[in-house]
């Protein structure tokens, strides 16, 4: 299927200023009401119930406002009976208890869903599992669509455009605008025809299997949240401009202690104190408030009472008696840019390996890091040891790894390949 854009038939190439499809303004049955309690949960339940087929499933999250990754709206549409609304939040009771009349009728059926990773683990944290699963978006990923969004994929694939506008918003506030609503239903409006679509796409281009290997594997594991990076306080934006352990360390604790606000008041922690501020107060070291306040937003009349609380963070800095190294432990290989230096020849499996992968990425239409997972790439080619049979060293590799056989019987070759040493010239050197 053609990219706007592309040449026509008889070699001209459209205007891509032309208006594209006029969007869809509203869900054809209306916005339906929001389910909040829990008779009207179990009456959405009841209503999903009574149709059939699959299940369109989207959730809205509150990130950049909320510390916790919960859902605080869950859009479900099926044939047969149109969509509910289901605010997860505001019941009064436990969640799995108030919800556990959707999740038993969702566990009936496949889900669909867009960008599932996303949603998956807040939809588990509330009892929510898919039996099956399909996702819309890595379906595009995997047809090798350069837009794989839900707007341009509907609009590419059904000639439906879809108003957009408030997928940042802050989905804890209640109650919730009408407009919020209208938007969060039209996510789901047509993700029944979507997958109908992209399915057959993907057929077209005999990957369905490909495609089913990749749902199952996230269906079993992107219902389980992902384990916590060792020190994310090293994440702090600015840290480069801190370059001693002292300093480190009162990263640190500044970065500990917002965090422990911010999930004690469940508000994200750049609301709590942005990262600026917490490079800042390290450079400076204040010892006062006088000379804290001094600092760029700790003069705010937030931080001014908060001021005993992060002085006393950077005391705790102070008086440190492990403060952190100047680098992170490692966890695996180090970035790739210091290869050359340190391990040349891993350098130059790495270069080969991606050259290998980008022409296989050409060939079968399918983005790289589809293929198989960059960060597995890097470890095997860093760790790598001469082996008897290199294809069949690569596939342990992958198979621990957890790549998909799908992956494993496209890249193993390419893999193998790229990892051999370079043949050597009449003179001993290498080509």
């Amino acid at each position: 299927m053609s990219e706007p854009g592309d040449p026509e038939p008889d070699g001209t190439v459209p205007d891509s200023s032309a208006p594209g499809p006029a969007p869809l303004l509203h869900p054809a049955e209306g916005i339906p009401d929001l389910s909040v309690t829990r008779s009207q949960i179990s009456d959405a339940a009841s209503f999903l119930d009574s149709g059939h087929g699959p299940f369109a499933v989207d959730a809205e999250r509150a990130s950049g406002f909320r510390y916790s990754n919960r859902a605080y709206l869950i859009q479900i549409r099926r044939a047969g009976a149109g969509t509910v609304l289901i605010d997860p939040v505001s019941h009064g009771d436990d969640p799995l208890t108030a919800l556990r009349p959707v999740a038993e009728v969702l566990s009936t059926d496949e889900w669909i869903l867009h960008a599932a990773d996303q949603d998956l683990p807040c939809l588990a944290e509330v009892g929510m599992h898919p039996p099956a699963l399909y996702d819309t978006e890595l379906a595009g990923r995997l047809a090798g669509f350069e837009r794989v969004n839900l707007a341009a994929m509907t609009e590419r694939l059904l000639g439906r455009g879809l108003v957009k506008g408030h997928g940042a918003a802050d989905w804890s506030k209640r109650p919730l605008p009408t407009e919020w609503l209208n938007y969060a239903a039209l996510d789901v409006e047509l993700l029944v025809e979507l997958r109908a679509a992209i399915a057959a796409e993907l057929a077209n281009q005999g990957k369905t299997d490909w495609a089913a290997q990749e749902f199952d594997y996230l269906r079993s594991a992107g219902s389980r949240e992902a384990t916590p990076r060792r020190d994310r306080w090293r994440r702090t934006s600015g840290i480069h401009r801190v370059r001693d352990r002292r300093g480190l360390a009162a990263v640190r604790e500044l970065w500990t202690t917002r965090d422990n606000i911010a999930a004690r008041r469940d508000i994200a922690p750049r609301r709590i104190l942005p990262d600026s501020a917490i490079i800042e107060a390290a450079l400076a070291n204040p010892k006062t408030v006088e000379d804290l306040v001094a600092l760029p937003v700790f003069g705010g009349r937030n931080q001014r009472r908060s001021a005993a609380t992060w002085l006393g963070a950077l005391e705790a800095a102070r008086r440190s008696q492990d403060p952190p190294e100047d680098t992170e432990p490692p966890n695996g290989p180090p970035p790739p840019a210091r290869w050359s230096r340190r391990k040349p020849e891993a350098a130059a499996r790495l270069e080969a390996a991606r050259a290998g992968l980008s022409k296989l990425s050409e060939r079968v239409g399918v983005p790289t890091e589809n293929l198989v997972s960059p960060d597995l790439v890097r470890r095997l080619c860093w760790d790598w040891a001469e082996a008897p049979d290199p294809v069949e060293a690569v596939e342990g590799f992958l198979c621990a790894g957890h790549a998909r056989a799908w992956q494993r019987e496209l890249v193993d070759p390419v893999l193998a390949s790229a990892l051999q040493p370079p043949p050597k010239t009449e003179d001993g050197s290498a080509q």
